[in-house]
């Protein structure tokens, strides 16, 4: 990290804000959803609508479930487990990805990770397949190197792009300008690898991105 990196870090305060506002818009949608669900199924005049309505709502719910599942490990430490298999965070990516354009294939070999690294794979897992808004494949893997874990996203499809502001938070750098929804979970995603005694690096070209986060074991 450089000291010009250091000296743009976010205070923890102002950390907290900024992933407490994307959490809360992130979950507005389907709790929204749910609510509008409940509405349908107390109004006498919408009978016909019932089936829709618990449709819209089980969908709705176990999106909600998703993310909150996701983010107490993506985003914290809320949870008893010191350690995660690879399968339990492939089941935390698809059920976010669920129903999305982009398609993923999870090549990653390790079978055990500790928080930091957990967090690191979900974060770049998530971000990978989100930059391929029309549609394309995410490949995810991992490998041993020495005495690091090498964590890979590699998005390939039409359009696959990243925002950015995604950008800037990949270079562990402050946002100046532009949305800070699109800046906070990269940045966190740099902040997780180096806090860890780690790095993380970029490739974005047309068509395809690259993420590489490289974690200490």
């Amino acid at each position: 990290m450089t000291d010009e990196q250091a000296a743009a870090i976010p205070t923890g305060a102002e950390l907290a804000t900024y992933i407490a506002a994307k959490l809360c818009h992130d979950f507005v949608s389907p709790a929204g959803a749910i609510n509008s669900g409940l509405d349908l199924l107390n109004d006498p005049s919408a009978a016909d609508m019932r089936d829709d309505a618990l449709g819209l709502i089980t969908q709705s719910a176990t999106k909600l479930l998703s993310l909150v599942y996701f983010c107490r490990v993506a985003f914290g430490a809320a949870t008893t487990s010191e350690r995660f298999t690879g399968e339990e965070l492939k089941a935390l990516v698809e059920g976010m990805i669920e129903g999305g354009r982009a398609t993923m294939d999870w090549r990653v070999s390790e079978t055990d990770f500790d928080k930091p690294s957990a967090r690191a794979l979900l974060n770049l897992a998530y971000l990978t397949a989100g930059a391929l808004p029309s549609g394309g494949e995410a490949v995810i893997t991992s490998r041993r190197d020495g005495d690091a874990l090498i964590l890979t996203g590699l998005a390939e499809g039409v359009r696959a792009r990243l925002k950015p502001e995604a950008l800037v938070g990949l270079r562990g750098e402050r946002l100046t300008e532009g949305l800070a929804g699109q800046w906070i979970q990269p940045y966190w995603l740099w902040l997780t690898a180096h806090e860890a005694g780690g790095s993380l690096s970029v490739v974005a070209e047309e068509g395809r991105v690259a993420l590489v986060a490289r974690m200490p074991v």
